[in-house]
Formats: structure tokens, C-alpha cells, sequence
């Protein structure tokens, strides 16, 4: 021991070991912020885009209806509805003998 009692254990102690918890505290502080201000960049980033996406949709709907015929769109609009009444016919015919299914290992004997 010296003569001004200090040891290694007492500097260890006193000293050493509050400096070490105080940068320990500081770091997970630091660490939580850092999580924080993330997740507060992603939050604004996931809005931005979502604001964004509906900008571009009122846009692209602006442009269809300013640039795009009334006689197109309703020649679209027809022929949607019609190939759409053809898939329901054949789901029509198809419905019955979906329903009176075989189970699977007579459906591989074929």
C-alpha cells in the first residue's frame, strides 16, 4: 500500500469503475436515440411514399381522363365486359363438374 493509501483496489473502485458505468449509460442512451431518430426516418419515409404513390394515382387518372377519348374508354369498358361474361359462362359450365371432383389418384389414372 503507499503512503497516500491508495491501492489498485481503491483506484479500481473509486475511480475505475463509475467511469466505466457512466460509459456504459451513456452508450445505451446513445444507442436508444439512435433507435428513436430511425424509426422517426422510416415513419416519415413510409408516409412520404404512401403520399407519393397517391399523388401519382390522382395524376395518372388526371392524364387518362384529359388525354384518353370518352369513345376508347368506353370501347375498353365493353370488351372488359364481355371477356369477362365469357369467363363466367365457362365457369358456368365448369362450376358442376368442379364440384363432383374425384380424390387425386383417380385423377392421375386418366
Amino acid at each position: 500500500m503507499d503512503a497516500t493509501g491508495i491501492s489498485i483496489e481503491w483506484w479500481i473502485r473509486v475511480i475505475e469503475i463509475p467511469i466505466l458505468v457512466g460509459l456504459f449509460k451513456m452508450m445505451w442512451d446513445i444507442k436508444k436515440e439512435l433507435i428513436t431518430r430511425i424509426e422517426r426516418v422510416e415513419h416519415r419515409q413510409v408516409e412520404t411514399a404512401a403520399r407519393l404513390r397517391e399523388e401519382l394515382a390522382a395524376f395518372k387518372l388526371e392524364v387518362a381522363r384529359g388525354y384518353v377519348p370518352i369513345q376508347m374508354m368506353r370501347e375498353l369498358d365493353r370488351r372488359v365486359s364481355l371477356q369477362l361474361m365469357r369467363i363466367e359462362e365457362k365457369l358456368d359450365v365448369l362450376g358442376p363438374r368442379a364440384r363432383g371432383r374425384r380424390d387425386l389418384g383417380d385423377v392421375f389414372a386418366e
